[in-house]
């Protein structure tokens, strides 16, 4: 946790909003979609699927394959509260979806289902889009499992097991417009999933990572990441680290408050 304060610290005194960016399609991006106010008409039914979780008060055994969660730290966990304290905030989802929409992305990979939280987002953003999400606990997949089917998301397919296997079966042959990373908040596995993805991607895919500031692995995996070769543009926002590999961009780093 102290940690995470130092370098939020940190993060405030190096941030900027779209005022201190001179890249056009960076400053686009913040004004059209970062910062975009207007009320989004897929945003109440994924109010509906969050409370849909908030209701369900049936325990579940989870069985964690990365760093855990720094709110929860039994294994034995209500839906509920793993739907209030570990899943990804309001604020986030909602970005997540108007990212979803504003690129047009029609093939997604997500690393790390949890409940589907994330992955509501953007297929309500965007229902044309193929999403192919990995969760690693077959029990919290499961439930993702059951309220997809429940909201009629059907374009959506989940694969259930530990990343190392469901990961490389998921790329195969196919390349992803969006990658987002949110399975495994360590080092070295970010790393390896990063440089296996990197093999399918095209000049307009987008990688998110979520919590980059979760340790100091995290923070050294984001450093390796928007460091490498292949990546020209990346955006630290403390919570998510983007990337983008567009060959007509000179390489550059923003540091961008949401």
């Amino acid at each position: 946790m102290f940690f995470q304060i130092q370098s939020y610290i940190r993060f405030v005194f190096k941030s900027t909003n779209q005022h201190g960016v001179h890249s056009p399609f960076v400053f686009k991006l913040l004004t059209a979609c970062f910062y975009d106010k207007k009320h989004k008409n897929w945003y109440q039914k994924f109010n509906e699927y969050k409370q849909h979780l908030y209701k369900n008060n049936t325990e579940i055994t989870i069985e964690d394959f990365g760093a855990g969660s720094k709110k929860l730290n039994n294994a034995n966990r209500k839906i509920s509260e793993i739907a209030k304290n570990a899943g990804i905030s309001k604020k986030r989802a909602r970005l997540l979806g108007r990212l979803t929409a504003y690129f047009q992305w029609n093939s997604i990979l997500e690393i790390g289902t949890s409940l589907g939280i994330a992955t509501a987002s953007m297929h309500l953003a965007r229902p044309e889009a193929t999403i192919v999400t990995l969760e690693g606990c077959k029990n919290t997949a499961s439930v993702a499992q059951k309220s997809f089917e429940h909201f009629k998301f059907d374009s959506i397919l989940i694969k259930k097991g530990n990343f190392n296997k469901t990961l490389p079966n998921a790329l195969n042959q196919n390349t992803f417009d969006f990658i987002y990373f949110d399975g495994n908040h360590q080092k070295q596995p970010t790393i390896d999933y990063f440089e296996l993805c990197l093999k399918h991607v095209q000049n307009d895919s987008i990688f998110i990572f979520d919590d980059i500031y979760w340790s100091k692995g995290m923070k050294e995996a984001w450093e390796y990441i928007q460091n490498h070769p292949k990546v020209t543009v990346s955006i630290d926002t403390f919570h998510w680290g983007f990337v983008f590999f567009r060959k007509e961009q000179p390489k550059q780093h923003f540091t961008i408050r949401l």
